[in-house]
């Protein structure tokens, strides 16, 4: 586990309602708010730090209360934040979601306008640092034009979180228009595989996505796990059986298991197990990163 990751993309305020009644549209219903730092890629980062390795994250931040907030906290945990920016003159990205009783998502908004400023040129002025990673990940959160610089100029292994079906088009985008029609690693859930490539079953979509140039497609399905493929292997994981606490964020810890596992030296499709671990973690934790996530991901 020598050397550094880099993660790039969205640091968000976190401002999370979970019901303690049932759902009533157009209504208030009873329930707790919390606050808290998130983002795809700072949680990637934190899951990642929580784990033992050395982290840079690429991101951007306000200059006002929520970004103080979120930038203190970075440091708190660990994260190196020499390759991130503040910007006074724009907001830090805020993320609002509704949860059920159950933990599962009603509804989220995404407030992430900042992130723009992550361009090729932003990039660019960082590549060294990217290309002397272990690996880099980044999520969709970026601009297309970004993602194709990183797949074009970044030398580094690169794994890409899709994020969201509105934002996923973008890796696709960027992988055609690129020169090298090549990425390691997507994760998706099983809604934007199926957006993106406008296929009727899981397979299909992964059997689409490699066909592109993709290396690994890992598509997480809830409660039936994972299905992953490189063209050539296929596999089916079960996730493990859970009461659900919390389903915000194990996205982010599968991705940063599936990460964990490679740099320890795991074999595909075998890298799916550890996410499957991490996303565990965080669906018994009424937090976005569970703290205790290093002791369910032992080697």
């Amino acid at each position: 586990m020598d050397g550094y990751v880099t993660v790039i993309g969205g640091t968000n305020m976190d401002i999370a309602a979970a019901l303690t009644a049932p759902f009533v549209p157009a209504d208030s219903v009873p329930g707790q708010v919390t606050l808290g730092c998130g983002g795809v890629a700072r949680n990637i980062a934190h899951n990642l730090r929580l784990m033992g390795h050395e982290v840079k994250l690429v991101s951007i931040f306000g200059e006002e209360a929520f970004g103080n907030m979120c930038w203190n906290e970075c440091l708190a945990i660990g994260l190196d934040l020499t390759l991130s920016e503040r910007c006074e003159d724009m907001r830090t990205g805020l993320y609002l979601c509704i949860n059920d009783q159950s933990g599962d998502m009603i509804a989220a908004v995404a407030d992430t306008d900042i992130i723009v400023c992550i361009t090729p040129e932003f990039l660019g002025s960082r590549i060294d640092a990217l290309n002397n990673s272990s690996l880099v990940i980044a999520d969709t959160n970026i601009s297309a034009e970004a993602l194709q610089f990183l797949i074009d100029h970044c030398s580094a292994p690169l794994m890409v979180d899709a994020v969201s079906t509105a934002k996923a088009t973008r890796v696709i985008k960027a992988l055609h228009q690129s020169q090298t029609h090549r990425l390691q690693v997507l994760k998706l859930n099983r809604q934007e595989a199926l957006a993106v490539t406008h296929c009727d079953t899981v397979e299909s979509a992964a059997d689409n996505l490699t066909g592109m140039g993709i290396g690994q497609v890992y598509v997480t399905l809830g409660s039936d796990g994972v299905y992953c493929s490189d063209g050539n292997r296929h596999e089916h994981y079960s996730a493990f059986p859970t009461l659900v606490t919390n389903t915000t964020g194990a996205g982010d810890a599968f991705i940063a298991g599936v990460a964990h596992a490679q740099l320890c030296g795991t074999a595909f499709p075998d890298c799916a197990k550890m996410g499957l671990r991490a996303a565990y973690a965080t669906l018994l934790s009424t937090q976005t990163v569970n703290p205790d996530v290093r002791n369910y991901c032992r080697e």
